[in-house]
């Protein structure tokens, strides 16, 4: 087996010697002539090599935006014949189903498993809101006699939608497909680690019969380009999804002009095993949880806290078939997990290992930089399990952002809720338990967006997904989220046969 993957997209369209940005439906160089590079994590190779964007660039995307949306037809087309075009960049998706997921692959180092998995996730969201746009309508309320009152569902108008670098293409989906379904331009600005596949399905927009100035698609710097964007007069909501700190930045520059602002934010989440659970449908689940997408996931469930009367025959099974997961040729469906983003993110992880060992929690599995062979100038971290660890250590506190979990006993249904409720973060968790009273009680008691029941998966289309406290608020891949999107105009008319004279003059 090759050690690098010789990839095929060097006989295809989609490899290029440069990949250039989207706007106004013509691809163009950035407006200073620079570009930059990205790398594949599993090799530290390079891949690409993408125009910058700038904000004169930001500029001309919005101008294009709002020219699209306020003098365009798109948001005047009937909702089924948008419909059609969003089942449209669905189809086109699935017939290059096999380009995206390995361009997804180079520019990520995720496994194969985790890329086809987002991959199909992403089609499924165009598809998804191809059938909910139809029934998304305004309503006809209850008003004194001779009056009429309906409301209309209206765009919001121009969007800036920032995409993180750990989900590239299933985030732009997840933003881009409910925004235009409703009728709004966008513009997207990915992350520079990532961009290539949000501009592959910025083209394919176009290519489906998405009106030029709909999608636009500008890789750059978040200081200087997202930055811009969340202040820029011209955009009229900014959809987030990153870091918490970066949030609250975000939401500060946009309340200057008072943008509307969803923000899907870090997490910290709780993984609950009861004395009744299934002991290996919970460590299944549990190694899933932390462990796909290399524990690179905002809900990944990173604090594991398990009953004291099972936890010597959970953490048994847990850290065996841990030590089973196989790191190494992202291409090769027997990979469990896969690269690292960057160095500057194994830095972060191994720091937070570090701080937790200073504090005198026990190292159970990894701990250290993982050395893969044929994939020495890649970014790896072993999948690590830590213990003894107190909530009042940072790798207990603080989003680490890898594959590393921190494990915990609980006595009761009482101190597993506390536990599970003190963080900051609200994003996801999960409960594993066979009494399905109990997991209508936790459910009910732990605050977070998400509660997973006997069940590894956070989200498929339809499924709210969203954060309380400061994992964010506003909730993407759902029906709700057309209403981020619009306004509700309220109509009330009066009909009457006498005129109405309401001071009585």
């Amino acid at each position: 087996m090759s050690t690098v993957h010789e990839t095929k997209l060097d006989q295809l369209e989609m490899k290029r010697a440069v990949y250039q940005l989207l706007i106004n439906g013509e691809r163009i160089d950035g407006s200073a002539g620079e570009t930059f590079k990205t790398y594949n994590p599993a090799t530290g190779e390079v891949v690409a090599e993408v125009a910058k964007a700038t904000k004169a660039d930001a500029d001309k995307a919005v101008e294009a935006a709002r020219a699209a949306f306020e003098h365009g037809k798109w948001k005047m087309w009937p909702v089924g014949r948008r419909a059609q075009v969003l089942n449209k960049i669905a189809s086109i998706m699935r017939s290059r189903f096999n380009e995206i997921v390995e361009l997804e692959i180079l520019d990520t180092g995720k496994s194969l498993a985790a890329a086809q998995g987002q991959v199909m996730q992403a089609i499924e969201d165009f598809e998804f809101y191809a059938g909910a746009i139809v029934g998304h309508r305004g309503t006809v309320n209850n008003v004194p006699g001779q009056f009429h009152n309906y409301t209309e569902k209206e765009p919001v108008g121009v969007c800036a939608q920032i995409i993180p670098w750990n989900y590239p293409l299933m985030m732009a989906a997840w933003k881009i497909a409910p925004a235009i379904a409703v009728g709004c331009s966008v513009v997207v600005k990915p992350a520079t680690l990532t961009p290539l596949t949000a501009i592959i399905l910025g083209e394919i927009c176009l290519e489906a019969g998405v009106p030029a100035g709909v999608v636009n698609v500008i890789p750059g710097s978040g200081r200087e380009v997202g930055n811009h964007l969340v202040e820029h007069e011209g955009v009229d909501k900014v959809a987030f999804t990153g870091s918490t700190p970066v949030g609250k930045d975000i939401m500060g520059r946009a309340s200057q002009t008072l943008k509307r602002v969803t923000l899907e934010l870090g997490g910290k989440s709780p993984n609950l095993v009861f004395e009744d659970a299934d002991i290996t449908a919970a460590v299944d689940g549990s190694l899933f949880g932390i462990f796909y997408n290399s524990g690179q996931s905002c809900e990944a469930r990173s604090r594991l806290y398990v009953h004291e009367d099972i936890y010597d025959a959970f953490m048994e099974q847990f850290v065996a078939k841990a030590k089973r997961l196989v790191l190494g040729n992202p291409f090769d469906k027997g990979t469990h997990v896969g690269a690292i983003i960057d160095q500057g993110q194994v830095d972060v992880i191994d720091g937070y290992v570090q701080s937790a060992k200073a504090d005198g929690a026990e190292i159970l599995l990894g701990g250290k930089v993982a050395q893969v062979e044929g994939y020495e100038g890649g970014f790896w971290y072993e999948p690590t399990i830590i213990a003894g660890v107190t909530h009042e250590m940072k790798a207990v506190q603080e989003e680490i952002f890898g594959p590393v979990v921190v494990v915990m006993k609980f006595k009761d249904e009482k101190e597993a809720v506390r536990l599970a409720n003190d963080t900051e973060f609200g994003l996801g968790s999960a409960v594993w338990t066979k009494d399905g009273a109990r997991a209508t009680r936790i459910a009910n008691q732990i605050k977070a967006g998400i509660v997973m029941v006997n069940c590894p998966f956070s989200a498929f289309p339809g499924t709210p997904f969203g954060g309380y406290k400061q994992s964010g608020f506003g909730r993407e891949l759902c029906i709700e989220t057309l209403d981020l999107y619009t306004e509700t105009k309220s109509i009330l008319s009066y009909y009457g046969s006498r005129p109405l004279n309401p001071f009585g003059l």
